[in-house]
């Protein structure tokens, strides 16, 4: 009991004697250790991030307990072991960067010379094009640049520079056409590119039953700020990937929401949506 005592004692002394400079220090090393927890949450990097810190607590307790040969074999990887954390989260890294990186939302804004009409046909262009391939049960994939420009994924494929319109998304992933394999990329209201090829996502938490379209619309996903628009080849459902997550079965009044509530920048918004796609 002494013992606690004189922990609460000095801890309160501390506390008394903390100034403004050092309650801001705090608080801001507070923030920033919120933010990259929820940056990384119910992602790989969570589970990797759990797996380090059982790793420094086992260190710990083996020389508590005078483990002499694992405690040796531990610091011995702590030492060596510093660069794997870059490697390991190498993704989330780059993610985290283009995060901090962005200063301007650039997509369909007023910015770019479009009316709020002009942003509404484009939408609805999208749509039409999205569940009638549904019907049909053409399989699609749809990139919708934001703010993170993809000239690395668009340079992969042909570049078109059109106009949205139904019937050119339609005809582009027609089986058998020139251009059906591989991603629309669409900027500023336009198609800028078809047939673009897309990183797959490593994630072993999407379901098994879905395919290389699917984890190609999570990957572009995971390493942007895109959304990716996604119609099953085999049940004709729509899906949306955001964030390095997939949302499926979207029925058509959601995903004309969902696109303009994300994509449109409000002059009193800094920022698009966040915690989730619907919120």
């Amino acid at each position: 009991m002494p013992d606690i005592g004189n922990f609460i004692g000095e801890f309160f002394d501390v506390v008394y004697r903390m100034g403004l400079n050092d309650i801001v220090d705090i608080a801001i090393i507070t923030y920033l250790f919120y933010k990259i927890f929820m940056f990384i949450k119910d992602t790989r990097a969570e589970q990797v991030l759990k797996g380090i810190i059982i790793f420094l607590v086992a260190t710990r307790a083996s020389k508590i307990f005078k483990l002499h040969t694992l405690y040796w074999i531990l610091v011995k990887l702590l030492e060596v072991g510093f660069i794997l954390p870059f490697i390991i989260f190498q993704p989330e890294l780059r993610a985290g960067l283009e995060h901090i990186g962005r200063t301007k939302l650039k997509i369909f804004t007023k910015a770019t010379g479009i009316t709020e009409e002009k942003f509404n046909d484009v939408i609805d262009e999208i749509v039409e094009a999205l569940y009638s391939l549904s019907r049909q049960k053409i399989g699609a994939l749809i990139v919708m640049e934001r703010e993170t420009r993809l000239n690395d994924i668009i340079n992969t494929g042909t570049i078109l520079d059109s106009e949205v319109s139904r019937q050119l998304l339609i005809n582009i992933f027609i089986p058998n056409t020139p251009l059906h394999d591989g991603a629309v990329v669409i900027r500023d209201s336009k198609i800028r590119a078809a047939a673009c090829f897309l990183p797959l996502t490593q994630s072993k938490d999407l379901s098994k039953d879905l395919g290389t379209r699917h984890r190609a619309g999570v990957g572009v996903s995971e390493v942007s700020d895109c959304l990716t628009l996604i119609v099953s080849e085999e049940t004709g459902g729509v899906s949306i990937a955001k964030g390095g997550k997939l949302y499926r079965d979207i029925s058509k009044e959601r995903m004309k929401s969902v696109l303009s509530r994300n994509l449109k920048v409000k002059k009193e918004e800094k920022t698009f949506l966040k915690g989730g796609l619907f919120k």
